[in-house]
């Protein structure tokens, strides 16, 4: 079982790197005291596997003393459990910046007198556990989605969890566009197969319709020019942290041109090596 403990400073990026860290699926325990964390490492370990993957944030919040949280980090690892400690941190001004901006309470403001020493007495008692950490990422300079992409790189694992999934959806323009799309492509311009009696009653995910619909070089030309932009696009998409995006391919319909051009993007998508998950929402409709 692998288990990760996320540290840091209040304002150094711990519930943003725990948000992500769940969508590479992690289950995350907020707030965890250091003297449950035994505990609840046994109890995850008899899961059968559903926790196999466990992120528990520590702070400044539940540490007293720090000696019963570096015993325990031992006590783990002598158990066999893989543990890491990540350390998050940000330049003062950041932190302060980031605060103001919230106009939330630093958790020793009020012990501290201002928001300048709340930071400066953390950094200090924080740093025998950043002395410790396997990992310390200073988030002064990163985006949201660096901070995503050096995480994925750093505890992905080497799977595809928590990359970008790319859904697709194929639609009729008669039945409105789905509200969920971030790209809409309208292929309304191809030869429709509902005109072509042997057809009509078939989807563009019989052989014969998507043929038909292929047979047109303006189909051919587009298909090479959308996937041109798609090479283009996808990487920046997935470096900006989009989790899932979504692309709507619709025709009048929804039962023939947009399902075979949809299947066929899906196809050359999951090519490229990205998760694809197909959906054809008109096709049973008239």
């Amino acid at each position: 079982m692998e288990i990760l403990i996320i540290s840091g400073l209040s304002g150094g990026g711990k519930s943003k790197a725990a948000t992500f860290l769940e969508d590479m699926g992690f289950y995350i325990v907020d707030n965890m005291p250091a003297g449950m964390i035994l505990k609840f490492a046994e109890f995850c370990a008899s899961g059968s596997g559903r926790y196999d993957k466990v992120a528990l944030v520590y702070d400044v919040r539940t540490a007293d003393t720090f000696e019963e949280f570096f015993s325990v980090l031992t006590t783990l690892r002598q158990r066999g459990y893989r543990v890491r400690l990540l350390f998050l941190e940000a330049d003062v001004n950041v932190i302060i910046n980031r605060y103001k901006e919230t106009r939330r309470m630093h958790p020793l403001q009020e012990q501290a007198g201002s928001l300048a020493a709340a930071v400066d007495r953390e950094i200090a008692l924080m740093a025998p556990v950043r002395e410790q950490a396997d990992v310390v990422i200073n988030s002064t300079t990163y985006s949201t989605a660096r901070l995503r992409a050096e995480l994925l790189r750093l505890f992905g694992g080497g799977d595809r969890a928590g990359e970008m999934q790319v859904s697709l959806v194929s639609f009729g323009f008669k039945y409105g566009l789905p509200m969920e799309a971030d790209l809409v492509m309208d292929v309304r311009f191809m030869p429709n197969p509902f005109y072509i009696d042997d057809l009509r009653h078939k989807t563009g995910l019989d052989r014969e319709v998507r043929d038909y619909v292929f047979s047109f070089r303006e189909t051919e030309q587009f298909m090479e020019k959308l996937q041109d932009m798609l090479n283009f696009v996808l990487p920046l998409y997935r470096e900006e942290g989009k989790a899932v995006l979504v692309i709507a391919v619709g025709c009048t319909g929804g039962r023939h041109r947009s399902v075979a051009v949809t299947r066929a993007l899906a196809q050359y998508i999951a090519s490229l090596g990205y998760q694809v998950s197909e959906n054809h929402r008109d096709i049973t409709r008239g």
